[in-house]
């Protein structure tokens, strides 16, 4: 493991757990982007649960598709999709061959790298102070703050490219749970998660 990474990688097992649990589990969870010469995380600080079995804001709810196939495979690896005609997100499958359920990972705290996801989003080298919290605070500016794009479809968190490294579980007073964000279907599910007072989260 690089120096600047201490902490265990998250293996499959992890993954494999039921959904509202992993989704749980993984906030405090730091987020790797390794392309071989660059190293970007960022700690987990807000995710949203998604499962297809009866969830119809889950882009499973209506079965298999080419779009969507990697939900319906073991838990442990990564769907990304395109939205809005200008965003990648990125989630994290759970559960068990077949479940459709998935994570979508909703914000960040950067780690290590920030002075890259700064140019990656802004196109410079600098932000202002206003504009820090705003870095990663979102779903599509992970993604284009990390550079995580169609071509990360399908990769396997216990890889080297994309994963995720081992941090202490938080307790229940640490964790906030709300209705999730921008959906139109099962709007009622308390399934976004966030670490309570954490300023990087998408919306406060």
């Amino acid at each position: 493991m690089n120096p600047e990474l201490p902490h265990k990688k998250l293996e499959r097992q992890f993954y494999t757990g039921e959904l509202l649990t992993v989704a749980k589990e993984l906030l405090g969870k730091i987020l790797v982007k390794n392309d071989g010469k660059i190293i970007l995380s960022g700690k987990i600080v807000e995710v949203e649960a998604y499962d297809g079995s009866f969830d119809e804001a889950a882009h499973s709810f209506k079965g298999k598709t080419k779009r969507n196939e990697i939900m319906f495979g073991i838990g442990g690896f990564l769907y990304v999709y395109f939205t809005y005609g200008a965003h990648f997100c990125s989630n994290v499958v759970t559960g068990k061959e077949g479940d459709g359920t998935a994570v979508l990972i909703r914000a960040i705290e950067p780690v290590i790298g920030i002075n890259r996801m700064i140019r990656n989003r802004f196109g410079r080298d600098l932000i202002k102070e206003k504009e820090k919290y705003n870095l990663t605070s979102g779903p599509g500016k992970i993604c284009q703050a990390l550079s995580i794009t169609k071509d990360h479809y399908g990769i396997d968190l216990t890889g080297n490219k994309i994963f995720l490294l081992d941090q202490p579980i938080l307790n229940d007073g640490q964790i906030v749970f709300s209705k999730r964000i921008g959906i139109k279907k099962s709007v009622d599910l308390p399934w976004r998660l966030y670490i309570k007072d954490n300023p990087y989260i998408s919306r406060k």
